[in-house]
């Protein structure tokens, strides 16, 4: 039968692996791999914002040349009826003749405007267009790098995750000889304790959790009583002498 302190020392192995373990999930955590994963991801991101913003961009000024030219259409089906009329024999009368053409020439008048303004919207599309191609291009070879990035990843977290298997098979292992009740007060204080929750006596009188000193009474009533129970009167961690 286990006795309390063979279990206290199992705990101790318990305590080492579990700090082994969380420097391995603090490695998981911070691997390099995942570092630069995490910057192609963003600058995919920074990347496809832009390319919405041009997008946007050239879709209102598409929507603007739409407007334009369904407006030299329409001013164009009325001229082109106006000219029918100027010269399909209907009208005789001198002044209706004359007001036609001023009609006609004014209609002219305002789709040249209009296809000047068409104009001035293809020039401004037109390095827009460069851009976005650009862009996209650009796009492309960052989902290309972000996939690989991904691979390498993926084969750096299977790689550390063998070694945190290994590592909490070993500490089930050294935990399976401690009592059910003492484990979990250990494991209550390791949560409030920054991670120790049992610690040795360091130097004869400091408590290795916490690195304060311990009065002489208090260390010589551990030593006396080694197979008992002891907590650190300064943290309350368990404590070894």
């Amino acid at each position: 039968m286990t006795t309390t302190a063979e279990a206290i020392e199992h705990l101790l192995e318990v305590q080492a692996h579990d700090t082994r373990l969380d420097q391995i999930r603090h490695r998981l955590e911070v691997l390099p791999e995942r570092i630069d994963r995490d910057e192609r991801r963003a600058s995919l991101a920074d990347l496809e914002a832009r390319v919405q913003a041009r997008k946007d961009e050239r879709d209102d000024l598409a929507r603007k040349q739409k407007r334009l030219d369904d407006e030299v259409e329409t001013i164009d089906a009325k001229r082109k009826a106006h000219d029918a009329t100027l010269y399909g024999g209907t009208v005789t009368n001198a002044r209706e003749l004359q007001d036609l053409q001023e009609e006609i020439a004014s209609l002219s008048r305002r789709i040249d405007d209009l296809e000047e303004q068409e104009l001035e919207l293809m020039e401004q599309i037109e390095p827009i267009d460069a851009d976005l191609t650009s862009l996209l291009t650009d796009r492309d070879r960052h989902v290309v790098d972000l996939d690989t990035a991904e691979a390498k990843l993926i084969a750096a977290e299977a790689e550390v995750q063998v070694e945190l298997d290994h590592e909490v098979i070993a500490r089930d292992r050294e935990a399976g000889h401690v009592p059910a009740a003492l484990l979990a007060e250990y494991e209550s204080l390791r949560r409030g304790g920054g991670g120790v929750g049992v610690a040795r006596l360091v130097g004869g009188n400091q408590c290795g959790g916490c690195h304060l000193t311990l009065s002489a009474v208090e260390v010589a009533a551990m030593r006396k009583h080694p197979d008992e129970v002891t907590h650190c009167e300064e943290c309350g961690r368990l404590l070894v002498p």
